[in-house]
Order: structure tokens, then C-alpha cells, then sequence
């Protein structure tokens, strides 16, 4: 969970929004310098986040859950569609498989030598 708020944090800053959050640890309310919000909520293995987006005015939201080394994430884009995957790591390799919003299936496999 903490590696995707990191990713996703990582995204946002990478996007020149900067965002201000406010809450506890279980429980965080933010928005961005250019209006977008979003809250999330941690929870045992499970962690579910909603946001708007200012540009659009659509919702999305996004849900993911941790059992021993596998995330499984699930989501809505803010435009309607539907998007789920999966991280896996073993020993010094990491998976990443699943569906993108556009019906596209994709993995990758990521280890100390780089990604294919």
C-alpha cells in the first residue's frame, strides 16, 4: 500500500500539481493546486481511495488490497471505465500484470537487472 501512494504521489508531482492533505494516517483528505481532491482510507491489507478531477469533473476511484506478497488493485478512470491488475514479488523480482482502462492487457517483470 505504501509503494502505491508513493507511485501515486510520484504521478502527481511529476504532473506539477502539489498537493495539501489533511487528516490521520487511516483517513487523509486532499486537494491540489489545480483543484483536483481525493481522500484515502487505510484499512487492515485494504486501502480505497476517490478522487475528482477539476478538469474534467469526473470521479475516479481505485481499491487495492495486499495478501503476503501480491496487491491486487481494481479501479474506475474518471472516465467510466474499468481497470484492474496485480504486483507480485518473489526473491528480486517483481510482476506487474493486469488490464488498463482501454481493455489493453499488460505485464511486465521487474528484477535487479531492469524490466522487460
Amino acid at each position: 500500500m505504501k509503494k502505491m501512494a508513493l507511485t501515486f504521489a510520484l504521478a502527481m508531482s511529476m504532473m506539477g500539481a502539489h498537493a495539501t492533505c489533511t487528516g490521520t494516517g487511516a483517513f487523509r483528505y486532499c486537494t491540489d493546486t489545480q483543484g483536483n481532491s481525493y481522500n484515502v482510507q487505510q484499512y487492515g491489507n485494504t486501502t480505497q481511495m476517490q478522487g475528482y478531477n477539476n478538469q474534467t469533473g469526473n470521479n475516479w476511484s481505485q481499491s487495492s488490497s495486499t495478501f503476503g506478497g501480491t496487491t491486487f488493485h481494481n479501479g474506475t478512470a474518471s472516465n467510466g471505465n474499468t481497470w484492474s491488475g496485480s504486483s507480485s514479488s518473489f526473491g528480486g523480482t517483481t510482476t506487474y500484470q493486469g488490464i488498463d482502462s482501454r481493455g489493453n492487457s499488460y505485464y511486465r517483470s521487474c528484477n535487479q537487472f531492469g524490466c522487460n
